[in-house]
Order: structure tokens, then sequence, then C-alpha cells
């Protein structure tokens, strides 16, 4: 089956890495509601495409993301309450909702603009690399707004207090070094080997258990909300869940290798993966 076509985004494939590509360069990658719509669609058929075993959103152009498009996305629907519906459920629905909660690993590539909204996407994805020259700010204060949407909410997750606070309320920008010693991005690299990096790390999911990666990303991600109590029986039920539903789990194929055959040490040796049947 052919890969789908969009008028906003642009899909590419590298092997079992799937590529997702905002693609309106001429704007920076600012989001349109067109641009949320395929979104939408392109997030919603890709989670269960037996290809795709890692997804990676980048940008086209010379930019990442630089936020919602003002003209479109605001002004072009304020006076249609029917259009400004659609567009916000779908910029929340892509952006959070589907993104946040996508059954394979994903990871944000950020070169150059990534501002405002972008930041939404950006939380949401499970890594992320920047190039080390990368852009990012938040301008909504310059704008006599507020980081609306989820983006207040994201900043004060991932990052310190202070950091969420400083770069909210100034609109000071930060380039990619700065991004990973406050915690929004795992590594910066030159934006020359900022593909290469990228892909590195999605060839090191690729060869992971898919159900541990996912049933992994989904426990961090629950259990930071939760009391200790809860997270042990949430952990606890997780881990039942898991060992039902994969065979190499169920039958602990990886502490067979380590205790018994002695054919796998951590950092020392391969793991030997075995498929489900």
């Amino acid at each position: 089956m052919a890969d789908k076509e969009y008028k906003n985004i642009l899909i590419e494939r590298e092997g079992n890495i799937t590529f997702l590509w905002l693609n309106r360069p001429d704007k920076r990658n600012a989001m349109s509601p067109d641009l949320h719509f395929d979104m939408e669609d392109a997030l919603t058929w890709l989670a269960t495409d037996k290809e795709t075993k890692v997804l990676i959103i980048g940008g086209k152009g010379e930019a990442w993301c630089a936020g919602q498009d003002l003209r479109l996305y605001f002004r072009g629907t304020q006076d249609n309450p029917e259009m400004r519906y659609k567009a916000n459920n779908a910029s929340h629905n892509w952006r959070w909702e589907l993104l946040s909660q996508f059954p394979k690993p994903t990871i944000a590539m950020v070169h150059g603009y990534a501002f405002g909204g972008a930041f939404t996407q950006l939380c949401a994805c499970d890594f992320a690399i920047a190039a080390e020259d990368a852009t990012f700010g938040l301008s909504e204060v310059n704008w006599g707004i507020i980081p609306g949407g989820l983006v207040s909410w994201n900043l004060s997750d991932m990052l310190l207090p202070r950091h969420a606070l400083y770069y909210a309320v100034t609109g000071d920008t930060l380039d990619g070094k700065r991004a990973v010693e406050i915690g929004l991005v795992n590594f910066a690299v030159p934006k020359a080997k900022l593909r290469e990096e990228t892909v590195k790390l999605a060839q090191k999911l690729v060869k992971l258990n898919p159900n541990v990666v996912r049933y992994t990303k989904e426990a961090i991600r629950a259990v930071r909300s939760m009391t200790d109590k809860q997270a042990r029986d949430y952990l606890k039920s997780k881990q039942d869940s898991l060992s039902r539903n994969d065979k190499e789990i169920r039958e602990q194929h990886g502490m067979k290798q380590f205790l018994d055959d002695k054919s796998y040490r951590p950092g020392l040796g391969p793991f030997k993966r075995v498929e489900n049947t």
C-alpha cells in the first residue's frame, strides 16, 4: 500500500524508521488548521502501520516549527466558530493525545526555530534531539497572550519551576545546548550531524522489544502523577499485562540468557531477542 500524500506534511521512510515532516517551509512550518487536520490523520494511520517501528517528527526548510500560524489559525477562524472548534480539537488531538500516547517510540528532531505552540509536540515526543544552534522560545508574552493550550502545563511538567517561569515570562530564547541543560531535550549535536544522530537513536530503539518499550514509556508517563502506593500497584499490573501479552517476556528469555545460559551480560554482550509467535 502506497503512503498517503498530504498538502502540509510529508512522509518518508528509512527501513522501519518513519519520518513525519511538517512541510510548510515558506512559513517556517507554522501550524495552520489544514496542517492540524493532516497531522491528525497521519498519526492515526501510522499508529497501526506495521512498517513503522520508530517515528521521527521533523520540519522541512529552516525551521522545525514556528508555532501556530497567527493569521490562519487565530485570525482566520475568529469569525468562523465551527472551523475554530475543529481546528482547536485537531491541534490538541495530534500534538498531545495522539503523540503522547503513540504506541511506538517517537523522537523530535529539532533544528532552526521551535517556538510557542511547538513546545506541545516537543514535550509529547518520547525523546528529543536538537541541533546545537536551534532556537527555542516562547514569544507569547510579546503578543499579549499567555502560553496557552497545554504549553504552560507542558513546561511545568518538563522543566524545573524557575526555568519554566523564566522563559515563559521573559520570552528569552535559548539554544540547543541550553535546552539540554534545562531538560527540554535529550541531546544537542552539530546541525550537520542531526539526522545521523537521530537515526542512530532510532536504530537502537528498533532493536528493542517493542512491547517492553511501549509498556515502559507508558509506565514512566503514568507514575509521575501517582503516589508511591499507587505506582507500586500500577507497575505490578503493568508487568503482569506485559507478561501475558508477550511471549519473550512470558518465557523470561532475557533472565535465562543471564542466569542459565550466561550468554548475556548487560553492557558487555548482545541480547538475543526472540520474535513473538
